[in-house]
């Protein structure tokens, strides 16, 4: 009997738990920074994505693979994010709101 074959599911559970970071990351980047956020998000996700094609090992690159579309995923949710604080869904940050 072979082997059971477990790096699919490890990718699959870190994809959950990486998925899960980014939802507080928006929500927190929002808050703090605004759309401002959004040059950090798409940074990582250039940077993640040139790591994801020069790293050798699968699992490895399937991992940075999925932060880099996350990060990229993460700059529209900051918008829709905006949109549910101006709903009165998630507290305006006050202090950032008298900058403006």
């Amino acid at each position: 009997m072979e082997a059971l074959n477990w790096e699919g599911l490890a990718i699959g559970v870190c994809t959950f738990l990486i998925i899960g970071l980014f939802h507080p990351l928006v929500i927190k980047g929002e808050y703090y920074f605004g759309l401002k956020v959004n040059f950090a998000f798409a940074i990582l996700g250039i940077i993640t994505a040139i790591l994801a094609l020069l790293t050798k090992g699968v699992f490895l690159s399937a991992l940075l693979a999925v932060v880099s579309f996350s990060s990229f995923w993460s700059i529209l949710e900051v918008y829709e994010q905006q949109k549910r604080v101006q709903k009165g869904w998630f507290p305006a940050n006050p202090k950032r709101r008298d900058k403006k």
